[in-house]
């Protein structure tokens, strides 16, 4: 039986300042590269859209990419409300970090619903709303979570402990020592109910730029599960995974 849920908002984080891809790319944000004939964003939107249960689309940026950011909102012509916001940020050391924006964004939107959370420069071949689906029978938070066999890989990733029925029993962010082959993705689905303890993990001065170190945290509050997927994610941060990402949407 699938639970329905009255609404849900989407938050799109892409605040960050892509340097190690600025040299290809100069100044643009990573969400806005394109893959293909498509930016990255166009591809998480379309998927977005598809999300009957999502009611709003918030993208923050920071003010240096806000007007470009913009210039692409106009252009938008799905089905959702969509908002962009600027965390007020236009400088690499000034940063608020993905919790930070994450903080930032529900604050200025006043967001008391479910949030899924999605990062902006990964390109997906899961369904988001299959993630959600399964969020809608689950009712607790949730990551999205993929099996990676390479060691150095996983080190460079948020690595979960499941339990038999895929909740995350511990998590670590890039580890030194992983303790499984499951790494997260950036794509979290959260409570209304768990919006506050993100002021509470901030309070305590936990880190606020990996958003895997809130999922750390979390999962020592509050029951979290895995929604596993088999299909690829590439995180597009830096030219070589650029080019993964261009190879991966050429085979589809």
């Amino acid at each position: 039986m699938i639970l329905k849920i009255d609404g849900m908002k989407a938050i799109v984080l892409a605040a960050g300042y892509g340097t190690r891809l600025q040299a290809v790319v100069k100044d643009i944000p990573k969400s806005l590269i394109k893959i293909g004939d498509r930016t990255i964003l166009d591809y998480l939107i379309e998927q977005l859209d598809a999300v009957g249960v999502i009611d709003e689309i918030i993208i923050i940026t920071n003010s240096r990419f806000f007007s470009v950011l913009s210039i692409w909102k106009d252009s938008y012509r799905g089905s959702k409300r969509l908002q962009l916001l600027s965390d007020g940020t236009s400088r690499l050391e000034d940063r608020l970090g993905a919790v930070g924006d994450l903080q930032y964004t529900v604050k200025a939107a006043g967001i008391n619903d479910d949030i899924l959370v999605c990062a902006a420069d990964n390109i997906i071949k899961f369904r988001l709303a299959d993630f959600v689906t399964a969020f809608c029978q689950k009712k607790h938070s949730m990551v999205v979570a993929r099996q990676v066999e390479d060691i150095e890989d996983r080190k460079k990733r948020g690595v979960a402990v499941l339990g038999d029925d895929n909740r995350v029993l511990e998590f670590e962010e890039k580890p030194e020592h992983p303790k499984s082959i499951w790494t997260a993705a950036p794509f979290y689905i959260y409570l209304g109910s768990t919006i506050p303890k993100i002021n509470e993990y901030l309070d305590a001065g936990k880190n606020p730029d990996a958003p895997g170190h809130f999922v750390e945290w979390l999962c020592t509050k509050e029951p979290v599960y895995a929604y596993t997927v088999d299909e690829q994610i590439v995180d597009v941060g830096n030219p070589d995974s650029l080019a993964r990402a261009q190879t991966l949407f050429k085979q589809a």
